[in-house]
């Protein structure tokens, strides 16, 4: 948790538009940061007071009960927000479950560096009352879509900054005698305001592999592991996450804890100016060109067409986009309602991105083929380069021009690698765009034996803007290791945690897009 040794920004101001907000009754609100009434107005340095505020000493998850050694669900105590995103001023909706019926409390945290604690506590609900709700049947395409009832109306306030909170729901037992459970929500508050840096969190690629209540995510048909034209909803809780590692903390928090943290962390420690949206936020162009940088950020494959569309868009307009990821934008998954009318609320993939070649289907003939078919553009026309198979793997991050720009300052020679930092996801097959340059390459290796080349790109945008994609899930996982995070593992390869070159590399690439 040592700060990296890179400088902290020099700050930029800019303005936006407050809102009203209050919180609703049953709220205690923590003496770190009372809600005040009326217009507030943020800027880069008041996300740098943000994160000088005390920050939390207990925020994650102590006891957690799953249903069976290999489960995922935690039904003692769970929940889901009523939406991904929301503005101050608007009203939130959590949905929690107990069984058996037990009080239970919802404390709701911001994520950030907070000093290195890396949350910081903003209100306390309870303890409430708390029910058992029911199971949703199986729909049409394996649908499971809950209709619970609120237990927790919240008016976002309006000095919440944007950012990702969780909420930590704990059972109040009956007696001494017996032990409490938790699990977390989350959701994000998004603004309006002009920024430097817009940080998209994959959301949809959460839901996509989330398997509540028993194996009933996008990878569980019985058809196959990627079988077409199934739903999936934001509409239930997030179970314990079901790939690359295997720890209770995640429960009820997507995959925000183990991708999207350690950057969001990292760039809240140097004072960047960031905002923050999910991925239903950028079916509208104008929500990326309102900074000038987007980032996309570590297992960010599920996306609407819309998506696709604003960011060509941003680009062409001239926003730097940074692929700080893998094998992103991969599935097409278009957003539906759900049954009550909320939009984007239902994923349902039904092909992907750009297809694979012929030599790429062959290699997945053992695989339902079905999914190959192509249903979307070309992704490597807006990344630099796109999925390829064998999709997964392990493998270093190796120099292929120490003479880049990216590169400076950071001692790396041609051939010098970064162990572990490529998995277990990549691009590779760099796009046919003028003036796109291969940073780095080398091969992983699916199950320690099946090679792949992956290349990390650059390439200029129309407007002396750029597109960077580091090509790898992990990428974030070389910037910080904040409290709750833990380092994945794949393939029989596995990252360090934080290096100094992807620091520096990271921060060349951040002044080069916001100046």
């Amino acid at each position: 948790m040592s700060k990296s040794p890179l400088n902290r920004r020099k700050f930029l101001q800019t303005g936006a538009a407050g809102a009203l907000a209050g919180a609703v009754g049953g709220c205690q609100t923590a003496s770190t940061g009372a809600p005040k009434p009326g217009p507030t107005t943020t800027s880069p340095t008041s996300l740098r007071r943000e994160n000088e505020r005390e920050g939390a000493r207990d925020w994650q998850l102590t006891r957690v009960r799953l249903d069976g050694a290999k489960g995922f669900r935690s039904a003692w105590i769970e929940g889901y927000c009523s939406k991904q995103s929301v503005l101050a001023g608007e009203t939130l909706d959590v949905m929690v479950s107990t069984k058996p019926e037990e009080k239970f409390t919802l404390e709701i945290f911001r994520m950030g560096y907070y000093g290195g604690r890396g949350a910081r506590l903003m209100t306390t609900f309870g303890p409430l009352p708390g029910k058992t709700q029911p199971d949703p049947p199986v729909g049409d395409k394996r649908l499971r879509e809950c209709r619970w009832e609120p237990s927790v109306t919240l008016k976002i306030p309006a000095d919440w900054r944007s950012g990702v909170y969780l909420g930590r729901l704990t059972t109040v037992p009956a007696s001494a005698d017996k032990p409490y459970w938790q699990s977390y929500v989350v959701f994000i508050v998004r603004d309006t305001r002009r920024a430097d840096v817009l940080f998209q969190c994959s959301d949809n690629t959460w839901q996509a592999y989330n398997p509540w209540p028993d194996k009933y995510s996008l990878y569980t048909d019985p058809r196959g592991a990627h079988a077409l034209d199934l739903s999936v909803s934001f509409d239930r809780p997030y179970g314990k996450y079901a790939q690359i590692f295997d720890h209770p903390l995640s429960v009820g928090s997507g995959e925000f804890l183990l991708w999207e943290f350690p950057l969001a962390y990292w760039l809240e420690e140097h004072g960047y100016d960031v905002t923050y949206c999910s991925n239903s936020d950028c079916l509208d162009p104008a929500q990326i060109t309102r900074c000038k940088a987007m980032l996309s950020v570590g297992h960010d494959e599920y996306w609407d067409v819309r998506q696709y569309a604003a960011v060509k868009q941003a680009i062409a307009d001239g926003v730097n986009v940074l692929w700080l990821c893998g094998n992103s934008v991969f599935g097409v998954t278009p957003f539906s309602n759900s049954a009550d009318g909320r939009a984007n609320r239902i994923l349902t993939r039904i092909g992907i991105y750009g297809g694979l070649t012929d030599a790429e289907v062959n290699e997945q003939k053992n695989v339902f083929t079905e999914q190959w078919r192509r249903a979307g553009p070309d992704e490597s026309l807006i990344i630099g380069a796109r999925s390829i198979v064998p999709f997964n793997g392990g493998g270093d991050w190796i120099c292929a021009r120490p003479d880049h720009w990216i590169f400076a300052g950071t001692g790396m020679k041609r051939g010098d690698a970064i162990p572990g930092l490529v998995g277990w996801e990549h691009h590779g097959a760099p796009a046919k765009l003028p003036g796109l340059e291969v940073l780095a390459e080398g091969n992983v290796w699916r199950g320690g034996v099946t090679p792949a080349h992956w290349t990390a790109t650059i390439y200029p945008g129309p407007k002396k803007n750029i597109v960077f994609n580091a090509a790898t899930i992990f990428w974030a996982q070389g910037l910080s290791s904040p409290p709750g995070h833990i380092l994945p593992w794949s393939h029989w390869s596995r990252p360090h945690g934080p290096d100094e070159r992807v620091q520096r590399i990271t921060e060349n690439v951040l002044r080069r897009a916001i100046g």
